[in-house]
């Protein structure tokens, strides 16, 4: 395991290396540079051409982008993510403001997905080709259809819009304008009276994947012969879904957990904009809107690690949930 942790390791620095030189590559030759976005955004702010030349100087946009490149990673292995051009603070403080909203509304969207997701597969193992499965297959179907933001539009069409001024109205963001004045419970309701409708968005499409991925797997499981085997000596339905068939179906499952670990601090670009909220990926929109280069490259530096830890603790649960499983 050890050697095997080692490999992976240094493949996962070589990877994170291309990824970051072909993001870098790429945004340097984007349209517009921070300076011209910032001008075109505020017109007020334009410079005159030699401050625009010591600005540029200042930002390292003289350089050619692949010595600009160097010059970044060089402060990246001595620990300094660098300061966002447009908000002139450290970016490791930029993005720590907004990790805390995105780990609320994904962790929680992941968390009641799996929740919910896990007993309705298990369900529709149980309850293969009745009516009541049918159905609930086919409206987990029909909302896995909706995209996330028509529906995110048509909620604040009717929370926002419809409900004005009375006790159910919903406002785009994450707090009231009050929000300090109220109490340390107030302040919980008023968050997660906020988070209600980006959490139904950002749940509901994912039930219909993740169960029947639970079934299919399930219905693999439940044709072999131990399974068989168990129901000739009497297991009782729960024993055989639950205890049998379920924990055989675990090595897919943490796979796909695995792969689901960088959506938790990703976040959903356009439900946030959506909802105003204040999260990563509302940060990195706008990063990109600004060409704020040291925030897009530490938030894609951020997501791709994260990427590459989901995949190697995918690869860890494999042994825990099945013993057979060895690394050389």
């Amino acid at each position: 395991m050890l050697n095997y942790l080692v490999q992976r390791s240094l493949l996962g620095v070589f990877t994170l290396f291309l990824v970051t030189v072909i993001v870098y590559a790429l945004i340097r030759n984007m349209p517009g540079t921070p300076l011209t976005m910032t001008e075109n955004m505020d017109p007020s702010k334009k410079l005159s051409a030699e401050d625009r030349k010591l600005a540029e100087a200042a930002y390292g946009l003289d350089k050619p982008w692949y010595e600009a490149y160097f010059y970044w990673l060089g402060k990246l292995v001595r620990g300094d993510l660098g300061n966002s051009f447009r908000e002139r603070r450290p970016v490791s403080t930029v993005i720590g403001q907004v990790i805390g909203p995105t780990l609320l509304l994904s962790g929680l969207s992941l968390l009641l997905t799996y929740l919910i997701s896990v007993p309705l597969g298990l369900y529709a193992t149980v309850r293969a080709n009745h009516v009541d499965e049918r159905a609930s297959s086919s409206l987990l179907y029909a909302l896995h259809s909706l995209p996330t933001y028509v529906t995110a539009l048509q909620l604040l069409q009717i929370f926002y819009l419809r409900l004005r001024d009375t006790p159910w109205q919903l406002k785009p963001g994450m707090r009231s304008d009050n929000f300090d004045d109220l109490s340390t419970v107030g302040q919980v309701q008023d968050i997660s009276w906020h988070l209600l409708l980006p959490l139904i968005c950002m749940t509901y499409g994912s039930l219909a994947y993740f169960s029947r991925f639970v079934k299919a797997n399930m219905e693999e499981a439940i044709r072999q012969d131990y399974i068989r085997t168990a129901r000739a000596k009497g297991v009782g339905t729960y024993g055989i879904i639950v205890k049998h068939a379920f924990r055989n179906t675990l090595i897919p499952f943490v796979t796909l957990l695995g792969l689901t670990l960088p959506s938790v601090l990703s976040g959903a670009i356009i439900l946030e904009q959506i909802f105003s909220w204040p999260g990563m990926g509302t940060l990195f929109f706008v990063s990109l809107t600004y060409r704020d280069y040291p925030v897009i490259m530490a938030l894609t530096l951020m997501f791709s690690i994260l990427t590459l830890l989901g995949q190697l603790l995918a690869d860890f649960l494999y042994a825990v949930v099945d013993p057979r499983v060895t690394y050389n």
